[in-house]
């Protein structure tokens, strides 16, 4: 599986320390409040409300640089729409090694 970087975070902010610390710190107070929203959402059977919670992350998806995990997320946010879980434990990997890194940054 691909490892989430901070590529993307570097080059939009170029040579501002400011903004790439700001762009960290928003990634560490949503993220953890966007998953634990998504996992309400899944327990509930909530599955409309939780395709627009994976919509939400595709965009910290995208900001970590995982690309291939980026196309995954874009599939469950449709099959959630027709109540289909079949790529929740791959959804799942993916937040939890998004998780894990914005811990460390």
């Amino acid at each position: 599986m691909e490892q989430p970087n901070n590529n993307y975070i570097e080059q939009l902010s170029g040579d501002s320390i400011d903004f790439r610390e700001k762009m960290i710190a928003i990634l560490k107070r949503e993220l953890p409040e966007e998953i634990t929203t998504f996992q309400n959402q899944i327990q509930n059977s909530n599955f409309a409300e939780a395709a627009q919670s994976v919509h939400k992350l595709k965009h910290k998806i995208s900001i970590l640089g995982l690309e291939k995990s980026y196309y995954i997320a874009e599939e469950f946010e449709e099959q959630l729409k027709k109540n289909n879980t079949a790529l929740q434990s791959d959804f799942k990997a993916i937040l939890e090694k998004m998780q894990q890194f914005v811990q460390e940054l």
